[in-house]
């Protein structure tokens, strides 16, 4: 279990829902629905813009940023250096999700801009955290968090480690669920200044999620949607005995 207080983590759920964060998601085409419906399921909202005439604005706007590196393709490219040449991200959370930067020289050079962002947190598999601290950017990212998942999830900030176990192997066959989980972690960042509770929520709401849900599924399909119930579930517990009150529809995607 995390070595956060439980209580602290709850909390964090409910000014989630209470503040409702919107996160400017420029992520894969592959993950785009399920990462809207994750941010919507924990109360926060979602916005997708990949446009490069319009990226600036709408991060602008919003309370975190996740970038994710799945489908790099032009516009995506271009919208990246724009938001991070130009200085529109200062003050705000970012979630780096370098998607097989192992495998893509592109992919590194994209990685490289992020990382000078001081508020930035990075969450991916073992072989990309290592490409991404293997680059020579990673030494200015002295304040960044860590985030390595796994059979046994890992955030390391400041040299120190914490752990994470729990989830179900279901989690691994549903495609985009750890892109969703990149923009999880930027709705809790955006409420808070300790980013490592942030990550330490996300990651914790995940791990309990996906318990959840296999124990009503049939296999992956049935599995993620499950899930996403279960977000909204677990994340609107309350922290007291009484019953949980149901979040407002949210507004279609911009």
């Amino acid at each position: 279990m995390p070595a956060i207080d439980r209580d602290e983590i709850r909390t964090l759920f409910s000014s989630v829902r209470r503040r409702a964060p919107r996160v400017q998601c420029l992520t894969n085409t592959v993950a785009q629905a399920l990462t809207a419906n994750g941010l919507h399921a924990i109360g926060a909202g979602a916005s997708m813009a990949v446009h490069p005439g319009e990226v600036v604005a709408m991060a602008s706007g919003a309370d975190a940023v996740l970038v994710n590196l799945g489908t790099p393709d032009a516009a995506r490219a271009d919208a990246i250096a724009r938001l991070f040449d130009g200085g529109a991200l200062a003050g705000k959370p970012v979630v780096l999700d370098p998607v097989f930067v192992h495998a893509s020289p592109l992919r590194r050079d994209l990685a490289a801009r992020v990382l000078a962002h001081p508020d930035l947190i990075i969450k991916g598999n073992r072989a990309e955290i290592d490409a991404v601290r293997a680059l020579p950017q990673a030494r200015s990212a002295d304040r960044a968090v860590w985030i390595t998942t796994g059979i046994v999830d890992r955030v390391v900030m400041d040299g120190a480690t914490d752990e994470i176990g729990g989830g179900h192997p279901w989690m691994a066959a549903v495609t985009g669920l750890g892109c969703a989980l990149g923009a999880v972690v930027a709705a809790f960042a955006a409420t808070t200044a300790d980013r490592r509770l942030a990550s330490m929520a996300a990651l914790t709401l995940f791990a309990e999620a996906g318990s959840a849900a296999a124990s009503r599924s049939h296999g992956p399909g049935t599995f993620a949607t499950a899930f996403i119930d279960e977000l909204y579930r677990l994340s609107s517990l309350p922290l007291s005995g009484s019953a949980p009150r149901p979040s407002p529809p949210r507004p279609s995607l911009p």
